[in-house]
C-alpha cells in the first residue's frame, strides 16, 4: 500500500489547443483518434478587393495593442492608489483603535488581579475550552479514520471485484476492428462506472508506458466524467506499474463540476490483446465528509454550549462563594478605617453564614476592647495634663525657696551645704522634667502646632553646638561638623528641630565615653538629612528599636549625668511626625550609635531617599576631599571654629588634634 497523498488536480483542458478555434486546437473522434483543425487563412477564392484589404489588419492590430497599454497602465496606476489609500486608512484606524485595545487589556489585568470571581470564572472557562477541544479534537479525528477506514474496504473489496470482471471480459473478448474493440472497452468500463442516478465509482485506464511487445493502438485511454490521469498520484502510478497483479490504492483529490472532492484510488494492472493497462477505479468521499462536517459542527455547537453552561454554573457558584468574602472585605476596611459599627449581614446556617456571625462576633469584641482602650488612654492623657498643670503652682514655689537656699549655701554648714544643692538640681530636674510631661500631653491631645518658616539649617546646628559646648568640655569629647553644602534652606519650626538636634547631641555625649561626635548634614532635590555620631558604647537592634520609646532606658541602673527626664527622644520623634519626616537609630555593641534625621525641603513634601546612610562608613561623607567643610567644637575653649578639612586632596598643617582627624 502507498501512503496518503492529497494533490490538487491540474486542470483537464489540453495543452495543444483552446475552445475558440485557434491554430492548432485539436478534439478527439469518435473513433479517439485526435483530429488537427486547420486555423482559419485567407480563402482561394477571396475577391480582389478582399486581397487588397487585408495589409490593413496589422495596423489596427497596432493601433488595438497600443490602446490596451495604456488602459492597462491606467489601471495599474489607479489600483495603487486605490492600495495606497487602503494602507492609509488601515494604519489610521490602528492607531486609533490601539489606545482602545491596551485600556481593555489593562482593565483585563486590573480585574483579573483584583477580582477573585472573574478569575475563578475565567480560569473555569479556560479550562473548559481547553478540555473540549482536546476532547473534540479526539472524537473527530477517531470518527474520520473509522468512517475512512470503512470506506476503504469496501473500496478494495469492490475494487478486486470489478477488475476481476473486467479481466474476464477482456480474455474471453473475440473482436479484431477497430470498431467492436473501442466498443467493448466502453461497454465493458461503462459497467465498472455503475452508473444510474448516482455514480457509484469513477474510472481511468490508461496503457502503461514502455511496453516492449507490440500493442494494439486502437485504445489508448479512457476516463469517466472528464477526468484525466493527473488526478492518479504518481506513486500511485508507479507503485501498479511495478507490482503486477497486486492492489494498491492511494488518497487523491478529482474535480466534480466546480469542486474538489476528496476519494480513495485503488489501481490494478489489467491486459488486453497483449497490451497492459492500468486501470483506477477511485471512489467518492464527499458523503463521508458530508457525514463528518456535520459530526464536527454537532460537536463545536454542543461544546460551545457546554462552555456556556458551564460559565454560567461558575459564575453562579463563585458569586455565592465570593459575595460574603467580599462584603468581609469591604465592613473590615470600614472597620480599619474607625467605623467600629459596621456590621456584617447573615443569613441562613451553613459555613458562610457562621463566618459572618464569627466576624460580627469579633467585630464588636475589637469594638469595645478599642472603646476601653480609647477611654484609658483619654484618662491617662487627662491625668498627665491635670497633674502637670497642678504641679507648675507648688513646683515654682519650691523652686523659689531651693534657689533661696541655693544663694545663701555659703552660710550654711556643710551638711546643710549640701543638701541646698542638692535641692536646686533636682528641683531643676522636677521642673525638666514637668515640661516633657507637659509637651506630651500636648502632643497627645493633638494640640502641637508647626510653625513652620524659610531658614538655613545650619544656623540652627551652630546653635546647637555652642549650647552643647559645657556638656562637650565637661566630657572631653570634640563634635565636628562635616557637610559639603555651605547653606541649605529648608522650611522648618526652628524651636523644634533645635529641640531633636539638642536631645541627639546630649545623649551622643553622654554614651560617646569621651571620643569624637560627627555630625553630617547632606542634602538632595527633595529632602534634607543629619546624622548625630558617637562612637561609644552603642546599642543593639533591639535596643535600637526602643529607644524613642517613653521612659525607656537600655541599661536602668546606668546613672543620668545630664539630668534627662527619659522623655527626650519621644518628644524629638513626635517634632520629626510634625515635619512628616523620619527620625531612625543605627547602633552595635562597642562600636557606638548613629542617628539620622531626615526632613523634607519644603512643608508637606515627601522624602523618597535620604541623602545620608543610616549605618555609617566611619566616616564617608558626601563630596570629594577638597569640598567638604568642617566645623569643630574645641572642648578645651567652648568654641566652634571653621576649618578646611583639606586642601587639594592634603590635610592642612598646624591644626593640630581634633583638627586633623576626619
Amino acid at each position: 500500500m502507498v501512503s496518503d497523498i492529497k494533490q490538487v488536480p491540474e486542470s483537464p483542458v489540453g495543452k495543444t489547443g483552446t475552445a475558440d478555434g485557434t491554430p492548432g486546437s485539436t478534439a478527439p473522434d469518435s473513433a479517439g483518434v485526435q483530429q488537427v483543425t486547420p486555423a482559419p487563412s485567407e480563402s482561394p477564392d477571396a475577391s480582389p478587393e478582399q486581397r487588397e484589404s487585408l495589409p490593413e489588419r496589422p495596423a489596427k492590430d497596432a493601433r488595438s495593442f497600443s490602446w490596451l497599454l495604456s488602459r492597462t497602465r491606467i489601471w495599474t496606476r489607479r489600483g495603487l492608489i486605490l492600495v495606497l489609500r487602503v494602507s492609509r486608512l488601515v494604519s489610521l484606524g490602528v492607531r486609533q483603535i490601539r489606545p482602545g485595545l491596551r485600556w481593555v487589556w489593562r482593565s483585563l489585568l486590573r480585574r483579573w488581579r483584583r477580582s477573585l470571581e472573574f478569575r475563578t470564572v475565567l480560569t473555569t472557562l479556560l479550562l473548559a475550552v481547553t478540555s473540549f477541544a482536546i476532547v473534540g479534537a479526539y472524537l473527530s479525528n477517531q470518527i474520520a479514520n473509522n468512517l475512512f477506514q470503512e470506506r476503504l474496504a469496501q473500496a478494495e473489496s469492490e475494487s478486486r471485484f470489478n477488475v476481476k470482471q473486467v479481466q474476464d471480459t477482456f480474455d474471453g473478448a473475440q473482436v479484431t476492428d477497430q470498431s467492436s474493440v473501442i466498443t467493448l472497452v466502453y461497454d465493458t468500463l461503462t459497467a465498472v462506472e455503475g452508473r444510474g442516478s448516482v455514480i457509484q465509482r469513477r474510472y481511468v485506464f490508461e496503457a502503461a508506458p514502455e511496453q516492449t511487445k507490440p500493442r494494439n493502438r486502437w485504445v489508448e485511454s479512457r476516463a469517466s466524467d472528464q477526468l484525466t490521469v493527473r488526478v492518479i498520484p504518481p506513486e500511485l502510478r508507479k507503485a501498479v506499474q511495478s507490482g503486477g497483479k497486486q492492489q494498491f490504492w492511494a488518497s487523491t483529490q478529482f474535480p466534480v463540476g466546480n469542486e474538489d472532492r476528496p476519494g480513495i484510488a485503488v489501481g490494478n494492472m489489467v491486459t488486453f490483446n497483449g497490451t497492459a493497462y492500468e486501470l483506477y477505479l477511485i471512489y467518492d468521499l464527499n458523503t463521508a465528509q458530508q457525514t463528518l462536517d456535520e459530526i464536527q459542527n454537532v460537536l463545536w455547537a454542543g461544546g460551545a454550549a457546554l462552555v456556556i453552561m458551564i460559565g454560567a454554573i461558575a459564575w453562579y457558584v463563585t458569586r455565592n462563594v465570593v459575595s460574603p468574602v467580599s462584603h468581609a472585605a469591604v465592613v473590615s476596611e470600614k472597620l480599619a478605617a474607625g467605623q467600629l459599627q459596621e456590621r456584617m449581614v447573615v443569613k441562613g446556617e451553613d459555613e458562610v453564614a457562621r463566618l459572618g456571625a464569627s466576624f460580627n462576633h469579633m467585630a464588636a469584641s475589637l469594638q469595645e476592647q478599642i472603646t476601653q482602650l480609647a477611654t484609658l488612654s483619654q484618662m491617662q492623657q487627662r491625668f498627665v495634663s491635670d497633674v502637670s498643670h497642678e504641679l507648675r503652682t507648688p513646683l515654682t514655689t519650691v523652686r523659689m525657696a531651693a534657689e533661696v537656699l541655693f544663694d545663701a549655701r555659703d552660710d550654711f554648714d556643710p551638711m546643710n551645704k549640701r543638701s541646698a544643692e542638692l535641692l536646686y538640681h533636682q528641683v531643676e530636674r522636677f521642673q525638666s522634667l514637668l515640661s516633657d510631661l507637659l509637651e506630651i500631653s500636648r502632643f497627645d491631645a493633638g494640640a502641637a502646632t508647626l510653625d513652620a518658616e524659610p531658614q538655613d539649617i545650619f544656623q540652627v546646628i551652630t546653635h546647637v553646638m555652642e549650647g552643647a559646648a559645657p556638656v562637650a568640655a565637661e566630657y572631653g569629647s570634640d563634635v565636628r561638623l562635616n557637610a559639603r553644602q555651605k547653606s541649605i534652606i529648608v522650611e522648618m519650626d526652628s524651636r523644634r528641630i533645635e529641640r531633636i538636634l539638642r536631645n541627639l547631641l546630649l545623649n551622643a555625649l553622654e554614651h560617646g565615653e569621651g571620643k569624637p561626635i560627627h555630625i553630617s548634614v547632606a542634602a538632595n532635590n527633595d529632602a534634607v538629612a543629619v546624622s548625630v555620631r558617637d562612637h561609644g558604647i552603642g546599642m543593639t537592634q533591639t535596643e535600637a528599636a526602643r529607644v524613642f520609646d517613653r521612659f525607656w532606658r537600655a541599661d536602668p541602673a546606668r546613672a543620668r549625668t545630664t539630668g534627662g527626664s527619659g522623655l527626650g527622644l519621644s518628644i524629638a520623634a513626635e517634632d520629626t511626625k510634625l515635619h512628616n519626616g523620619w527620625l531612625q537609630a543605627w547602633g552595635r555593641k562597642g562600636a557606638g550609635s548613629n542617628f539620622r534625621l531626615t526632613l523634607p525641603l519644603r512643608q508637606g513634601g515627601t522624602i523618597v531617599k535620604s541623602p545620608l546612610q543610616l549605618e555609617p562608613a566611619d566616616i564617608e561623607f558626601p563630596g570629594s576631599a577638597s569640598e567638604r567643610q568642617m566645623l569643630v567644637l574645641d572642648p578645651e575653649s567652648g568654641s566652634t571654629l571653621p576649618r578646611p578639612q583639606a586642601v587639594d586632596g592634603k590635610p592642612v598643617p598646624g591644626d593640630g588634634g581634633a583638627g586633623e582627624n576626619s
